[in-house]
């Protein structure tokens, strides 16, 4: 159901559609001005080709650059406007310059001129382009006015196309009865008008809409080091984006559908003029009929395309409307091939409302749905990340762009077409334009509808994911009680800190040389973390996947610590031993009893052969509020009995202890976690913070060992009251515990091996990142 306060005023989708206008209209121009570099100014078919490749090649591989930019921007004025403002000015500008094309300048001249100004052009196109899809993924997560926003821009955006048209007319009605003498006089001084008034329209929602300031968001620092770092993270975005199938099956489909179309469309004013009138464009006022086909093709989308998409979108479903929508659309490309009849040029019209379903619904569904994927993935991995989405979606379409317009010159040159040749005498070359005309999009729509036909993020879907993000952004992350220490501490506790580092004179290269020599000295315990990318809680593991993640940490540390005793976790005891590691071993214990059996049996089984040396029963549990205490003491008897001379203890944070002397009756060992980031401490007192905790446990004790099983440090993601998760911070707060821990023998199980993306379901991005190794196994702060 859609929800009023998630409603955009029409004011703001008004402005984000004026954004969408210039996005088609300098497109639209470009394509229609492209006619005159072969009809007026002489160049060949394969310097079309390369016009249209390159420029599009390379603003394909900038899109994704420019997303990470965009979505790392610390700002007063948010993420995107600044970025809109900039580029509307630099594509306005350089399209105005472009077509200052003279034909008595030579055509080799000419080339490389238009190729320059080209890469400006399109350089300018992505500082632009980018960021404002971006706004648009922003604006709503509403399903269903995520449609209405993308049916407003695209309304407003299609009269791009019921306009550039017309600049065909004024190009080719030259001499007495034209405005011009020439088609590219009439270019170079349309590009400069269309340059300066786009330029102007570009900039509406740069100034229009609302954005918040990111300043104080935890987003990668803009350095010249990082955005060359970012080709990495980008390919791993790439990667991480298309393994989502729905947002795959998106961006394929687009890929095939609009650049089917376009790898043709720049045929149109040739199919008219030669098919219609013999190659005369003067003819029988010949330049009215290209311009009427895109005109009314256009109007079309605007009056009648849209507005049924939308409607078929809410009553039958995005992925349905985007069938029957693309299923419409090949029966006007077959009507096309029929209604192109010589001397009856008005036949086609005929075809343009059927026809025009094809890409007058494209952009208004897949933009809608491509918002849709991102809250799938904002779910999976905790990260919003429009720009990077945008940019991935929008270099499919580009790219494809590239690819067709290249392909376009081929055709040209392949089918022997000639410009200036009347009809009569190039028969074959006009039927091959009209083969491709008409069959080439037809087999593009036909294998796109074939990939969509299993689309399976549906409006149901879409709105449970929504729940469940608006509910993660509403609970805390963590179970943890913030500023809980205060309450507990009692007078006389002296705390030593001449082991703390003085960081304030360190470099951020000091800190790494820190960080890695105290790495280097070996830690007492790390908790274990098995899970690989995609892998979730009830996945099987493998002695594979155990075993390699085992040797990238057994140099660093004499224990493990395993959390579970099924689904895999059993075979981590015994790797640990065969690689000379002692073990902490849990049970994972819960409220679902008969799986709390497996985990126990189990772990009685590893104990008796040998594989534990310290066993554990259950990991935050009492915390979680899964079990009573006494049912909980009930467990660690009952293995203390199964495993005599191994110690029996739980896990849970240190306050839990303090609060129940019962606990500590019935444990042979007391293990504490102890996180001073969830409780919401600085930095700077993080060592202080963590020395309190443990003093605290160790006084109500009763003399057992105290064993602090989990502490660690984020190095990304949300803080909490004055924690802040970063890379140095991260390093800072090793470097204290481990050189503490060390120093005086407290037994310390750092947290975490490596970053676990499975988390962000339960902690969100924070989660995932405590890790000393990425996800990938690579040593993160070095």
């Amino acid at each position: 159901m859609s929800n009023t306060l998630n409603k955009v005023p029409l004011g703001q989708k008004i402005a984000f559609g004026l954004g969408m206008l210039a996005n088609q209209m300098f497109p639209a121009a470009l394509g229609i001005f492209m006619v005159v570099l072969v009809q007026n100014l002489g160049f060949p078919g394969w310097m079309w080709g390369i016009i249209y490749f390159f420029p599009r090649i390379f603003d394909s591989f900038t899109d994704p650059i420019m997303g990470f930019i965009s979505d790392n921007t610390k700002s007063k004025w948010g993420r995107r406007r600044q970025y809109v403002f900039i580029g509307a000015i630099v594509m306005g500008i350089s399209f105005a310059i472009m077509w200052q094309l003279y034909i008595d300048s030579g055509v080799d001249y000419n080339f490389v001129y238009f190729m320059f100004w080209s890469f400006i052009f399109y350089l300018g196109l992505t500082i632009f382009s980018v960021p404002y899809v971006a706004m648009g993924y922003e604006m709503s997560d509403d399903f269903h006015e995520r449609t209405s926003i993308m049916a407003v821009a695209q309304w407003i955006g299609q009269w791009a196309w019921v306009i550039a048209p017309w600049f065909w007319v004024i190009m080719y009605i030259n001499g007495d009865d034209g405005w011009f003498e020439t088609a590219e006089e009439a270019t170079r001084t349309l590009a400069i008008w269309v340059g300066v008034i786009l330029m102007f329209v570009a900039m509406v929602p740069a100034l229009f809409i609302k954005s918040k300031s990111t300043l104080d968001e935890d987003y990668a620092d803009l350095s010249l080091s990082n955005i060359k770092g970012s080709f990495k993270e980008i390919k791993l975005g790439f990667q991480e984006a298309l393994k989502i199938k729905p947002f795959r099956k998106l961006c394929i489909s687009t890929f095939l559908i609009f650049n089917a179309f376009n790898t043709v469309a720049t045929f149109t004013f040739f199919v008219i003029v030669y098919q219609l009138f013999n190659g005369d464009a003067e003819a029988a006022n010949a330049g009215y009929w290209p311009s009427l086909f895109g005109c009314l093709g256009a109007l079309s989308t605007t009056f009648i395309v849209i507005p049924i998409v939308t409607r078929m979108s809410r009553k039958l479903g995005k992925k349905n409307a985007f069938l029957w929508s693309q299923g419409i659309s090949i029966i006007g490309y077959i009507l096309l091939w029929f209604l192109l009849i010589p001397g009856k040029p008005y036949m086609f019209i005929f075809a343009l409302p059927f026809f025009s379903f094809g890409i007058g619904s494209l952009f208004t569904l897949m933009m809608s749905m491509t918002s849709d994927v991102i809250d799938l993935d904002e779910l999976n991995t905790g990260k919003r990340r429009e720009g990077i989405f945008g940019a991935i979606y929008w270099w499919m379409v580009k790219f494809g762009f590239a690819i067709a317009g290249a392909l376009s010159g081929v055709i040209l040159s392949v089918i022997g077409f000639q410009e200036g040749i009347a009809s009569t005498e190039q028969e074959g070359a006009i039927i091959g334009l009209r083969v491709f005309f008409s069959g080439f999009p037809i087999l593009g729509t036909l294998i796109a509808m074939w990939i969509m036909r299993d689309y399976d993020l549906t409006e149901e879907k879409a709105v449970k994911i929504s729940a469940e993000l608006a509910k993660r952004k509403e609970k805390p992350t963590s179970f943890y009680q913030t500023n809980k220490l205060a309450s507990l501490l009692a007078s006389g506790i002296q705390i030593d800190s001449t082991s703390d580092t003085d960081f304030t004179s360190k470099s951020d290269a000091d800190i790494k040389a820190l960080f890695s020599e105290t790495l280097n000295k070996g830690l007492h315990g790390m908790c274990f973390s098995p899970y690989l990318e995609g892998q979730n809680i009830g996945n099987q593991l493998s002695e594979s996947q155990i075993s390699q993640r085992m040797d990238v940490i057994a140099p660093y540390t004499q224990w493990v610590r395993s959390f579970s005793c099924t689904e895999g976790n059993e075979h981590t005891p015994k790797i640990a031993h065969e690689k000379h590691l002692k073990t902490m071993v849990g049970a994972w214990i819960g409220s679902d009893k008969a799986q709390n059996e497996k985990e126990l049996n189990t772990l009685i089984k590893l104990g008796k052969s040998g594989f534990v040396d310290i066993a554990v029963v259950g990991n935050e549990t009492l915390m979680r509020e899964e079990l009573t205490e006494e049912e909980l003491i009930a467990y660690i008897n009952r293995v203390k009995r199964s495993l005599p001379g191994i110690p029996v203890g739980y896990v849970d944070a240190y306050y839990q202890f303090v609060e129940r002397p019962k606990l500590i009756d019935a444990c042979d060992v007391i293990l504490a976690n102890c996180y001073p980031f969830w409780e919401g401490c600085s930095i700077e007192q993080s060592a202080t913070y963590l020395k309190q905790m443990y003093a605290v446990t160790q006084q109500v004790a009763n003399g057992k060992p105290v064993i602090i099983t989990e502490t660690g440090w984020p190095n990304q993601g949300d803080h909490t009251k004055d924690a802040e998760p970063s890379e140095n911070n991260a390093m800072k707060y090793f470097i204290d515990t481990a050189n503490w821990a060390g120093q005086n023998e407290v037994p310390l199980f750092y947290f975490s091996s490596f970053d676990e993306s499975w988390k962000v379901h339960h902690e969100g991005d924070v989660g995932a990142r405590w890790g000393l190794w990425d996800k990938n196994e690579n040593l993160k702060f070095q």
